[in-house]
């Protein structure tokens, strides 16, 4: 689901949902207080008979005027309830914000990399550069390179963010990879090299080379050594923007999350490189997420989020694609679309490209 077509809501309804718009950061700084600030834990563990303002916080060392404002807010928030004896409890949203693997992530996400930093996101759409990189003391707009030495808690919620989603997708792409019975791959962006880890377990005739950024690729090596089939595992420092040929030698090549990185004429730019160093007989397989590609409308509102952390923190220029807009970009490299399998993994698209 993407998008609506058409506004069908009730003139009520839609104030209300202006309303809770014009409220939403007190709300998402709400959730984030309820659950680090460990009530939501609290709430749990007295699911049964609830506990009232004063018992939390007496337990959790807070003032009654603190727990006052986020109950209350919790309350509207529907992320709490109140009986009539002043007893509250969880109700399912607070439960999944609370045990939910794939709301912690988002929420950590949203709180320690994006919050602080969408305050610059109008000057960053208005200059093209990721000016919101300055809370974190870069000034340069461009957050790849500086990954490894993000502050925390930052960097480990941008990194279990990144792994959550991709890791997921691997398995079932790995198997339609395996059909080609490859020898050679290239990982560009690899990343922390999970993705060539996976390979190499998985696959035992598999060569992976890593194509990334030389700080990545440092990250990468002291990520991988000592693992095991890490000997089939090589590096290339490359920087994809600057205009040099790539590297030859690999039957297939493999790029996950990574041209949501670019914009669409750098996209076009890197593609149409990996053509010319591909063989006629090669593959190139892409991993991405499409806002129009998913089933659910929380899943698209969640990558159209995912877009303005790009334009704010990552580098001004780039986002999550409309799959129909990505198609254009690989025509326009030399590609022709071969394979699409939607709805891998948590919403990821598997593209297969051959030469046209």
């Amino acid at each position: 689901m993407f998008g609506y077509d058409k506004d069908s809501a009730s003139a009520l309804d839609a104030i209300s949902w202006a309303q809770t718009i014009c409220f939403a950061p007190m709300l998402f700084k709400t959730a984030v207080l309820l659950k680090r600030l460990g009530v939501l834990a609290a709430l749990k563990e007295e699911r049964a008979q609830g506990l009232t303002k004063d018992e939390l916080a007496s337990q959790l060392g807070l003032s009654s005027y603190a727990l006052g404002v986020l109950l209350d807010m919790g309350l509207s928030g529907r992320i709490v309830i109140e009986d009539a004896e002043g007893r509250f409890r969880l109700t399912k949203t607070g439960q999944f914000l609370l045990d939910d693997r794939m709301c912690a992530i988002n929420l950590d996400f949203t709180e320690d990399v994006c919050y602080q930093a969408l305050e610059h996101l109008e000057a960053s759409l208005k200059l093209g550069r990721a000016e919101g990189l300055k809370v974190f003391g870069y000034d340069d707009g461009i957050l790849y390179p500086h990954l490894s030495s993000l502050p925390e808690p930052a960097r480990t919620s941008w990194f279990t963010y990144d792994h959550f989603y991709s890791d997921a997708a691997f398995a079932p792409a790995l198997k339609q990879i395996a059909a080609l019975n490859p020898t050679q791959i290239f990982d560009v962006g690899g990343n922390t090299g999970r993705f060539a880890t996976v390979c190499v377990n998985t696959l035992p005739s598999v060569s992976v080379t890593i194509l990334d950024l030389p700080e990545q690729i440092a990250l990468a090596q002291d990520k991988l050594a000592g693992l095991p089939n890490a000997d089939r595992i090589a590096f290339a420092p490359v920087n994809v923007l600057e205009d040099k040929p790539f590297p030859t030698g690999a039957d297939v090549w493999w790029m996950s999350q990574f041209l949501d990185c670019f914009a669409p004429e750098e996209i076009v730019a890197i593609l149409r490189r990996v053509h010319a160093a591909l063989p006629d007989n090669g593959t190139v397989y892409i991993l991405e997420l499409f806002p129009d590609a998913q089933r659910f409308e929380a899943a698209a509102l969640a990558l159209n989020a995912t877009s303005l952390y790009f334009s704010a923190i990552a580098n001004g220029n780039s986002r999550f694609y409309r799959a129909t807009d990505f198609i254009g970009f690989i025509e326009q490299a030399g590609f022709k679309l071969s394979a699409r399998t939607d709805d891998i993994g948590l919403g990821h698209t598997l593209l297969l490209l051959k030469k046209a």
